[in-house]
């Protein structure tokens, strides 16, 4: 029965890397709840192309705290369970320190932190209540290289992915006892339309031969190593950040 089969809600899955791993889950046999705040449309040709069936798309504000906890509810309510999370939704704006004024670099911050730390902040609180009380779940939360090596023209964005990897490894230390797994995969550069204009620009081959390999990451990757935590995964990795950027920055 369709009831039956484990349930993954995806946040930002219309396109690029959430795309990618709502496919890959459906592939696994999960049902996929795909989140996306305004591409309904291309949220639904997501879901139609999807192997099996349970498959619904649901949409929000990740910016809204209220948003993020409705969208659980939502999506376990219709779906009848809740067995995985993955935050992988994120928006990046450039913000240089010494070339934007204030109501600029304030806005930038205020609304990449709502974003990308605190929206998966809330879902995860919504979430790993749900599943400790089930008896399990996993949350697979989508960083990036740049909680490490820094970001110079949107450390914002930096400072929220850092501030994710500490949040996922201490709520993994909370939420062990109850079942519940938390990993990170921490992508570098990855060959979506968010990247295209870097990629395409004349700093695109810089960009590529950052990593030995010549290239950036294809979305089917990063998809791998999110369905391996989120799927295959022993317990013991609870906590662990994957760094998936092609040897373009090793950290020690």
């Amino acid at each position: 029965m369709a009831e039956d089969r484990k349930v993954a809600l995806v946040t930002g899955a219309s396109r690029g890397i959430g795309c990618a791993i709502a496919r890959r889950l459906a592939d696994r046999g999960l049902r996929v709840a795909l989140h996306c705040r305004t591409r309904r449309a291309e949220a639904e040709a997501v879901r139609d192309e999807l192997a099996g069936s349970g498959h619904e798309v649901f949409l929000a504000d990740l910016g809204e705290a209220d948003a993020c906890v409705a969208l659980v509810q939502e999506a376990a309510g219709r779906m009848g369970r809740l067995d995985v999370l993955v935050n992988n939704a994120g928006i990046y704006a450039m913000h240089r320190v010494l070339e934007v004024d204030f109501d600029t670099w304030r806005r930038a911050w205020e609304r990449t932190l709502a974003v990308n730390l605190l929206g998966p902040a809330h879902l995860m609180y919504a979430a790993a209540r749900r599943m400790a009380a089930a008896g399990g779940g996993r949350i697979v939360n989508v960083s990036s290289r740049g909680a490490f090596r820094g970001e110079p023209e949107a450390p914002a964005y930096g400072a929220a992915k850092a501030g994710l990897n500490a949040a996922s490894q201490s709520l993994a230390q909370a939420l062990a006892p109850h079942g519940v797994f938390v990993g990170v995969v921490a992508p570098g550069w990855v060959q979506t339309d968010m990247a295209a204009p870097h990629l395409d620009s004349a700093d695109g081959e810089a960009i590529r031969n950052q990593s030995p390999l010549g290239r950036v990451a294809r979305p089917e990757e990063i998809a791998g190593a999110v369905a391996f935590l989120a799927c295959d995964a022993g317990e013991y990795l609870t906590g662990c950040i994957i760094d998936a950027n092609g040897a373009s920055y090793l950290r020690t």
